[in-house]
């Protein structure tokens, strides 16, 4: 009897680091440590963006038109699909329903090949900063033809599992959250000689946004309330935290702003707990990784109205939650916090607490489980080493 196999299907393993990749690669890491035999199948770019995890078969990709950083691939081409074929899966996942992800799909049922997906985006969200909300009902269209023919569909959070069944997707959904580093994300990592470097006193209150720096994050609501902010409060300071198209005009606008460029690792938690309320108006995500990652650090969250957020943000008690278009509203939730340091400790104490039930071993061997109820049997299968 030999290890199961699994061939995963991604838009995007290595060419961006965001939440997808980084879920992802994590995943991987966790398979191969379990004992399964794991080829992932995605973009090819000249200069990735990280060192990838496990085996990575890239597939010819092109620059999506005015957005060269995101990649586009145009199927399975034969090479490819000869390596799928000789790497023979017991299971095909697919987290991304893109092209790559259309001919993955079919390869697994033309071979009777169980197939799973995720849901990392709430891609008809995205639409509308791109002028193509006309293109929803067709995208819906494709997408309830794509998941039907999914085994299982991994969700994110409950709200996500309530919003995908309102569009009547016919699947089944399990829940498959997603987890963070408590002993990295935590508020012990504030330093204050690292807040000094940037030009932040001691007293100073310090909201942050971290974020791939794209429009579709609501970045021209962060601008606003941040510009309103200072004029109201002029003892607050705003920092930025993130890297994109979109940073050199941004600074442009917010010269108040800091702007620390993309951090990972401990740099990043240093910068986190080296906030004090965390500001998310972008209701583009599935899940709010780094709304989670700030909650653990300590820090009260005002975040948009979003499928991603409000399985986090209890309002009123770790955070608050607006309309991702409701200015007033967040300008108004950050300064109840800003004006009550009794409330902003209540919350950063609350905030933490919520984000220790989410711990990545247990999300990953749930993850583990669900594969398992569809992988055959491979010592009755005929399947052998």
């Amino acid at each position: 009897m030999r290890n199961p196999r699994i061939a995963i299907f991604t838009g995007n393993y290595n060419h961006i680091r965001d939440g997808v990749s980084n879920t992802l690669n994590r995943l991987v890491a966790h398979l191969e440590k379990r004992g399964y035999a794991v080829l992932v199948f995605g973009p090819w770019v000249p200069e990735p963006a990280m060192a990838h995890t496990g085996t990575f078969v890239p597939v010819y990709s092109i620059p999506a038109p005015g957005r060269s950083e995101y990649r586009i691939t145009m199927g399975l081409p034969l090479t490819e699909k000869q390596r799928l074929r000789d790497f023979n899966p017991d299971l095909i996942h697919i987290a991304t329903p893109d092209f790559l992800g259309y001919r993955a799909l079919r390869y697994a049922m033309k071979n009777d090949i169980p197939v799973v997906s995720s849901y990392h985006t709430h891609f008809s969200s995205y639409l509308k900063y791109y002028g193509l909300t006309m293109l929803k009902r067709p995208l819906w269209k494709y997408l309830h033809w794509f998941y039907r023919n999914c085994r299982h569909l991994y969700v994110p959070s409950p709200s996500t599992i309530q919003e995908l069944r309102s569009e009547n997707v016919e699947c089944e959904l399990k829940l498959w959250s997603r987890g963070v580093d408590t002993s990295l994300f935590n508020p012990g990592q504030r330093d204050d000689a690292w807040r000094k470097s940037l030009g932040f006193s001691e007293s100073d209150l310090v909201i942050v946004f971290v974020s791939r720096l794209v429009w579709e994050k609501n970045l021209e609501m962060v601008e606003k309330v941040f510009r309103n902010i200072r004029k109201t409060a002029p003892d607050v300071r705003t920092m930025i935290v993130g890297d994109g198209p979109a940073r050199a005009v941004l600074e442009d606008r917010l010269p108040d702003t800091v702007f620390t460029g993309y951090l990972n690792g401990r740099n990043l938690a240093r910068a986190y707990a080296g906030g004090d309320i965390f500001f998310f108006p972008s209701d583009t995500e599935s899940f709010g990784n780094v709304t989670l990652e700030a909650m653990s650090s300590g820090l009260p969250a005002v975040v948009a109205k979003a499928i991603g957020n409000i399985s986090l943000v209890e309002h009123g008690v770790n955070g608050y939650i607006a309309d991702a278009t409701d200015q007033k509203a967040f300008i108004s939730f950050l300064l109840d916090i800003i004006n009550s340091s009794g409330m902003r400790n209540k919350m950063a104490t609350m905030a933490r607490k919520k984000a220790q039930n989410y711990e990545w071993e247990r999300i990953m061997d749930q993850l583990v489980s669900y594969y398992d109820e569809l992988i055959p049997d491979l010592s009755r299968s005929g399947k052998t080493v």
